[in-house]
């Protein structure tokens, strides 16, 4: 049985993130459990191609500016090289290959088990695994007997298994047009969505939308319930609009069931199709929290800005929206983390 003061499941953004900055509350030995080989957290998975909205000087965690020109927008690989820099730089331990099963409420203690069998404890935890690990699969009338590919964008690498091919992306937001955007220079691609695509200026009047919203304070927490209602937008400079266009790629209404050869478009239209690529999002999870009192019937965490209201000692990093519109992004991980590990110092006895 090992102790520590804290315990952050999850080596991705926020889980790094807090454990930068443990020290600063109080938590002198702070333990990481990451289920991957090694730090990173969903990075290393996501599709070749990916390329920040945010510009490097906002895409930074607590300590470590992220390196090259600030104002460039970084791709997927050196996000995870940033991360895995980030992590060697910790005084942290870090069990990779260590996945959480059962988070559970022991006295004035937290027990950590994990898969293999390990069994931790610690006054604190933080669970920083954000949904990145539970793609949301809507229904999809029709898909048993659809003799194509579905996949979600989870799954989904780079363009080339799809030379030559039907396929329709489902979804407006921005991993949808990117992958979208790429496919149609490989594939004959079509958007489906349930509303028009919706378009955010990446530099207006000038400045990068980040430099906007930290200068005029719109993600502060104050803002963030009217910013959860704000409809779903794309954020382009133009490049992406202008790939779709150049690339044949349209958008449709979103088909109303598959079929064994392809999809029944909403005007009842039947068309072949060979593959349907989900940009559908993703869903909170915490199984490993099940038994540990903080979830609702729901399976979600019952908080309040990242910390749990029906049990102490357990804090969240990581969620959109948790705190700010920036709380999942690089850039705001590290702010959530302080505020939550701040309230968790104060909880203990």
């Amino acid at each position: 049985m090992t102790h520590a003061d804290l315990i952050v499941i999850g080596a991705g953004q926020s889980g790094l993130a807090t454990a930068a900055l443990a020290p600063r509350h109080g938590f002198e030995r702070t333990l990481v459990l990451e289920s991957a080989d090694a730090p990173g957290g969903a990075w290393p998975r996501y599709y070749e191609s990916l390329t920040l909205f945010s510009p490097a000087r906002y895409s930074s965690l607590p300590g470590l500016r992220f390196p090259g020109d600030p104002d460039r927008y970084p791709t997927r690989d050196e996000v995870v090289d940033y991360l895995r820099d980030y992590a060697r730089r910790l005084a942290t331990e870090i069990h990779t290959a260590a996945t959480v099963t059962s988070v559970t409420r022991q006295g004035d203690a937290w027990s950590v088990r994990t898969g293999d069998g390990r069994a931790f404890t610690a006054r604190a935890v933080i669970a920083a695994t954000g949904d990145y690990g539970t793609p949301h699969i809507p229904s999809l009338p029709g898909s048993q007997e659809f003799a194509g590919q579905v996949l979600h964008a989870a799954d989904y690498r780079s363009p080339h298994p799809f030379d030559g091919q039907r396929v329709v992306v489902v979804g407006g937001g921005n991993s949808a047009i990117q992958i979208a955007a790429e496919l149609g220079e490989a594939a004959d691609t079509t958007l489906a969505t349930r509303r028009p695509i919706g378009w955010t200026p990446q530099r207006p009047l000038g400045r990068d939308l980040h430099w906007w919203l930290k200068h005029t304070r719109l993600d502060v927490a104050p803002i963030r319930r009217l910013l959860e209602k704000v409809p779903v937008s794309v954020i382009d400079d133009g490049h992406y609009r202008t790939a779709l266009e150049r690339h044949g790629v349209d958008r449709r209404e979103m088909f109303s069931r598959l079929t064994a050869e392809g999809v029944v478009w909403a005007d009842d239209t039947k068309e072949t199709v060979d593959a349907v690529v989900l940009a559908t999002g993703y869903r909170l999870a915490f199984p490993y929290l099940i038994d540990s009192g903080a979830l609702d019937s729901d399976g979600l965490p019952l908080h309040r800005g990242g910390i749990a209201t029906a049990v102490a000692g357990l804090g969240l990093v990581g969620m959109e929206f948790q705190r700010s519109f920036s709380s999942k992004t690089l850039r705001g991980v590290g702010r959530d983390a302080d505020h939550v590990l701040a309230r968790l110092h104060r909880q203990r006895p």
